[in-house]
């Protein structure tokens, strides 16, 4: 080959190297790297075999290097780089949340605004504008319906701060998200339990509270249906002439319910009750004790009816356990 030949072959491959390093420099910095580590182990054979080892590590980081990039790398990483990421929050102005808050709250979107209320604790912790915020999430969730959550933020406000002036209005918040929920006497009457234990708390503990007042009332109610739920079980036993279980529910609203309305029912369904048993004594003590207490009462001439017309009349019998529950019951 003569040497013009061959300077013009030089050219065209440089060209064409120079081309394919265009595309893809990944690919020629690979090849630069081999072309190195074959150099190394070739000078290694005459050196003794020390370079050929460093050309091996040299060839295994292209091999790594080729088939992954520097951030896939952070998935070895063993504390998931993303999830403990360091976040700044902005500084946003307390005022300006509390102000969106009101607006949707002016707007009737009352979850909304709670929502906004609780962005003051996060963004201003330990602060008068934290703890004025938990107290708006509390009233606006109860304004909007959502008793569940009022009733657990009021709870956490009463547990952070037991000796604001507020105190005693979020307790009354969660005796109301409570008795809010109390169904009609057919269904379970769990949360009228506990609105009662709730307002009785606040009724002891802050009784100088202006919500006093409501609370007693509140609780004169839920008493109330307690002992509707246990008469409408002790009649549903009496209809299917179950007296034994149908007297314990009407014992149960004399002994604990006594000063409900239900109480006169209670008596002449004893009178029922007793008579279908055959315990005659029981029997005229109840219509006595409803004769005493009630004298006026449509259940009270029932209950001398049933009597008279078997020959008894209304007698207080001094063992009788319902006149035990009511002292002051004259003999008949």
């Amino acid at each position: 080959m003569s040497g013009r030949a061959f300077s013009q072959m030089k050219r065209n491959t440089i060209v064409t190297g120079g081309t394919d390093e265009a595309r893809s420099n990944s690919q020629g910095m690979t090849s630069r790297m081999v072309s190195l580590a074959q150099r190394a182990a070739d000078a290694g054979m005459a050196s003794g075999g020390r370079l050929a080892r460093a050309a091996a590590v040299a060839a295994l980081v292209v091999s790594v290097a080729g088939c992954s990039t520097v951030d896939s790398f952070s998935s070895l990483n063993p504390f998931g780089g993303e999830k403990y990421k360091t976040k700044v929050l902005p500084d946003v102005p307390a005022q300006g949340i509390y102000d969106q808050g009101l607006a949707r709250m002016s707007r009737k979107d009352y979850t909304g605004a709670a929502k906004k209320f609780e962005e003051l604790e996060k963004y201003h912790p330990f602060t008068q504008w934290s703890r004025k915020g938990l107290l708006m999430s509390t009233y606006a969730y109860y304004e909007g319906g959502k008793y569940d959550e009022s009733s657990a933020s009021a709870l956490r406000y009463v547990n952070l701060y037991p000796s604001t002036k507020e105190t005693p209005y979020a307790m009354y918040i969660v005796g109301m998200s409570l008795y809010n929920q109390i169904p009609d006497i057919t269904r379970d009457q769990e949360n009228a339990e506990r609105a009662i234990i709730v307002f009785n708390q606040l009724i002891e503990k802050y009784p100088k509270s202006e919500y006093v007042e409501d609370a007693k009332y509140k609780v004169t109610v839920a008493r109330d249906q307690l002992a509707g739920k246990e008469m409408s079980v002790g009649r549903y036993y009496l209809k299917r002439r179950n007296f034994g279980g149908a007297i314990n529910r009407f014992r149960n609203v004399l002994a604990k319910y006594q000063t409900t309305r239900h109480v006169e029912e209670a008596l002449y369904r004893l009178v029922e009750a007793y008579l279908g048993l055959g315990i005659v004594h029981e029997a005229q003590t109840a219509g006595a004790v409803l004769g005493h207490n009630y004298p006026d009462s449509q259940w009270y001439k029932d209950a001398y009816a049933l009597l008279t017309g078997r020959g008894l009349k209304p007698n207080r019998s001094a063992g009788s356990w319902i006149a035990r529950l009511f002292p002051g019951t004259r003999r008949g």
